[in-house]
């Protein structure tokens, strides 16, 4: 997963179109350290060409309200540079695969 660093950045890449998952987190936020590394691998299991990014949501305050992110762990999930699917605090690994797989496929196959 890369950091994301500022807002510019973030619209940067929001703006390529990329199928794409955000993951907002914090530093002392212990449920976010455990669902990182599931998120991560499930990603890379089943959707290859997603792109992950991580914002670390109490230090870059400035990009989580631009997104209206006040919880975490939060999930952004965009398709051709637009908001599909959002995610917060207890998230099913499960669930959450089998929501993004069929807009996954359309976009990407």
């Amino acid at each position: 997963m890369k950091n994301i660093c500022s807002l510019d950045e973030m619209e940067n890449i929001i703006s390529e179109g990329n199928p794409l998952l955000i993951y907002f987190s914090g530093e002392n936020c212990s449920v976010c350290k455990v669902l990182k590394p599931k998120i991560e691998e499930q990603i890379s299991q089943n959707f290859i060409k997603m792109e992950l990014y991580e914002v670390k949501a109490d230090i870059y305050k400035e990009i989580a309200s631009k997104f209206s992110v006040f919880s975490i762990p939060t999930i952004l999930v965009f398709f051709d540079s637009k908001e599909f699917f959002r995610k917060s605090r207890n998230i099913s690994i499960a669930a959450f695969i089998e929501e993004i797989r069929r807009p996954y496929s359309l976009f990407v196959d």
